[in-house]
């Protein structure tokens, strides 16, 4: 069972994925409207994701004997100067985000929230598989800069990019 202050924070933070979710969703319609769909299909499968994300939290706090609790959501920037800005402010928002597991993290940690501790631990090792991955598309569009061959063929790579959905067998991965 969680503690009243576990419980609260961990509802907070299923809310920012649910943000997270929103704005990669707004970042594929933007990429859609800019011609490049291998980076809408990219971003739509960071949506899928993070509602995965979302999903966890939510089977999480309620395997645990409590309830979630769902807040106001602001919303998302709906426009962006270009791709290398999307995937700039990709990269800045997981970064965010691997400080608020963290900080789940050592809030598990002080409590000895055993349980809560292993949960999260799945999150760190994801952190730093999602910061890699925009380091490396940054990476890719810094060097092709203005170069529109180049740019499309970022856009072909990320299109490859599917949502493998996990084993459905009652709980999110």
């Amino acid at each position: 069972m969680l503690n009243t202050e576990m419980a609260a924070a961990l509802n907070k933070h299923l809310n920012i994925e649910l943000y997270s979710a929103q704005l990669y969703l707004s970042m594929s319609s933007y990429a859609n409207s800019m011609g490049l769909k291998g980076a809408a299909t990219w971003f739509m499968v960071q949506y899928q994701e993070e509602m995965l994300h979302f999903m966890k939290f939510y089977q999480y706090i309620n395997s645990q004997g409590e309830h979630v609790t769902l807040g106001p959501i602001d919303a998302p920037p709906a426009e962006f100067a270009s791709l290398l800005q999307m995937f700039e402010k990709t990269l800045e928002h997981e970064m965010y985000i691997t400080r608020c597991i963290n900080d789940l993290t050592e809030l598990a940690v002080r409590q000895k929230d055993h349980a809560t501790q292993i949960f999260l631990q799945w999150f760190v090792t994801e952190q730093i598989e999602e910061e890699e991955n925009d380091r490396e598309i940054i990476g890719k569009l810094k060097l092709v800069g203005d170069n529109g061959y180049g740019l499309l063929m970022i856009d072909n790579e990320l299109g490859v990019r599917v949502f493998t959905a996990p084993p459905v067998d009652g709980q999110a991965p």
